[in-house]
């Protein structure tokens, strides 16, 4: 299992509560002044400002939120500047761990993140050290139940999709970045229903993980994915699914 679609399950659970309290909203308001600011605020000329207002709708952020932060983004508002980071490091059992951040303070964010690999099982690495097992493109996941293989193939290939993956009980799409938009529309306009999808960054390999160590690993990626200046934490973990039902369940 690669972590990926099972993982998913457990998160989507967590965003109804992180929703709530705000977590989300503060993510992806950092992620749409970021995105405006390097691109510009006209999301039909940036594909980033695009997703990032997206998924703002997904989580039914007001429509004034999202025009403020692009307006930040823009400089046409005053707002904190944050800095996209990126951290590497390991988890229990050797799990490579790839993170990207957005922070206004550099040695805080570190000293954070730094504390939460080592009292979970792992350890903060130097930049490169695992960034060369990951590569950045979209993923869509969808459960076996809702399409047949062939079916699927057939859309999400001339779509232009890279590859679809079976992941145990869901199917995976991978896509070039540049290509993810096109592949989501065209499996949704399909009618097959998307369990979860994003761009990030996908392991090339797996690292096998059980009992402890894997729920070392699961405790880990969810604390780092908490910290309010993680954008996104990939980890290539092999877990199985009995594993993930007792973290979930724990």
């Amino acid at each position: 299992m690669s972590g990926h679609s099972k993982w998913a399950s457990i998160k989507h659970k967590k965003a109804a509560a992180d929703s709530k309290r705000g977590k989300v909203f503060t993510k992806i308001i950092r992620e749409i002044a970021v995105a405006a600011r390097n691109a510009g605020g006209d999301p039909d000329m940036n594909p980033r400002l695009r997703k990032a207002i997206q998924d703002a709708k997904n989580v039914n952020m007001p429509a004034d939120n999202i025009k403020r932060a692009v307006l930040k983004g823009t400089g046409q508002l005053e707002g904190a500047q944050y800095e996209e980071v990126v951290y590497e490091g390991y988890g229990p059992g050797g799990v490579a761990i790839f993170i990207t951040a957005l922070s206004d303070n550099k040695n805080r964010t570190v000293s954070e993140i730094r504390h939460i690999f080592t009292k979970n099982g792992g350890q903060i690495g130097t930049q490169g050290c695992v960034a060369f097992r990951f590569k950045r493109g979209g993923y869509i996941d969808i459960d076996k139940d809702k399409v047949e293989e062939d079916k699927l193939m057939e859309v999400a290939l001339n779509a232009g999709a890279e590859d679809i993956k079976d992941d145990g009980d869901t199917w995976e799409i991978v896509t070039p970045p540049e290509k993810y938009e096109a592949v989501l529309e065209a499996v949704k306009a399909a009618g097959i229903e998307v369990a979860d999808s994003n761009v990030g960054h996908i392991p090339q390999d797996y690292t096998k993980v059980e009992g402890k160590q894997a729920q070392q690993a699961l405790k880990l990626v969810e604390e780092l994915e908490d910290h309010d200046d993680v954008q996104t934490a990939a980890a290539n973990f092999d877990i199985d699914a009995k594993d993930i039902a007792e973290y979930e369940n724990a």
